[in-house]
């Protein structure tokens, strides 16, 4: 594994890999069961289709010997390297009838969470030289926030808060909320915010256009998140900012303008696609038997 990465605790992966077997009917895979005898052997390659960044070999090892312990996993490239198309990622070998059972399952975690460090690998490469780090959000696929956060660290991405519980941010609906208790000064919502959580805990605020961010500052706030603003208006909120306080990039920021974002002095941008749009990365498992 490359450095700096951490897997998500075992229990959580065994978790998710028995309940992916028990859904894909693994343990009654009738089509293997009526052509591979129950001695048969067999070994099998994962091979990269398409050029990206490689992450989630280690769960899709966990699908396998979760399945039968019987089976050996030799992975041979770490998470978080670049492969190209045609590179070998991994050997199997093992009861036959147990590889082709848990084929599936592996594949689907490997092809996601490198897809999920693909793109955001590509992110990276864009803003390489500036300052500002990409950063994921909490549009994940329900059940798999812990692996697809993983696959983008891979990608050399950061992660934002892991949920609700992990910081405050303060959104338009917060604010909405707030001005029915007519609380209509941005200050006066994060003074309220902070007054109201541990001292320890960051506040940070998104905020929609000029005026709202001289009121985030006034009021304190840490991090300001400037939501779908252009990249003039960046600009220009990162000059009235001044070193105060942090500041977020957010809202369908694509490839195309990433880069011209970064350039104006962020420090974060933070990407839903990463996570809620990202495209499998190809990836196949060839199994012959022994």
């Amino acid at each position: 594994m490359a450095e700096g990465l951490t897997l998500p605790a075992a229990h959580i992966i065994d978790d998710l890999v028995l309940s992916a077997l028990d859904e894909d009917g693994a343990y009654d895979d009738v089509t293997t069961r009526a052509l591979v005898t129950p001695g048969q052997w067999g070994r099998g390659v994962f091979i990269a289709k398409d050029a990206g960044v490689l992450s989630g070999l280690p769960v899709a090892a966990a699908a396998m010997t979760s399945y039968n312990e019987e089976i050996a996993f030799d992975a041979l490239i770490e998470d978080g390297e670049r492969v190209s198309a045609g590179t070998e990622l991994a050997e199997v070998e093992g009861p036959l009838a147990a590889i082709l059972s848990s084929e599936r399952v592996a594949l689907n975690f490997v092809q996601r969470m490198s897809g999920v460090a693909t793109l955001t690998r590509q992110f990276c490469d864009s803003i390489v030289g500036t300052k500002a780090r990409i950063l994921d959000t909490r549009k994940t696929t329900p059940g798999l926030r812990d692996l697809e956060r993983y696959a983008v660290r891979c990608g050399g991405g950061f992660n934002h808060r892991y949920n609700l519980a992990n910081g405050v941010l303060i959104k338009d609906n917060h604010i909405a909320a707030a001005a029915q208790r007519e609380l209509t000064d941005i200050a006066d919502v994060v003074v309220l915010a902070r007054n109201s959580v541990p001292h320890t805990m960051k506040i940070e605020i998104e905020v929609t256009n000029i005026t709202q961010l001289v009121e985030a500052i006034q009021g304190g706030a840490d991090i300001i998140l400037l939501d779908n603003m252009t990249p003039a208006q960046i600009r220009e909120a990162v000059e009235k900012v001044q070193g105060r306080a942090l500041i977020e990039a957010s809202g369908g920021i694509t490839m195309d303008v990433v880069r011209e974002i970064a350039e104006t002095g962020v420090d974060f941008i933070s990407i839903g696609a990463l996570t809620h749009s990202a495209p499998s990365l190809d990836i196949s498992l060839e199994v012959g038997s022994v």
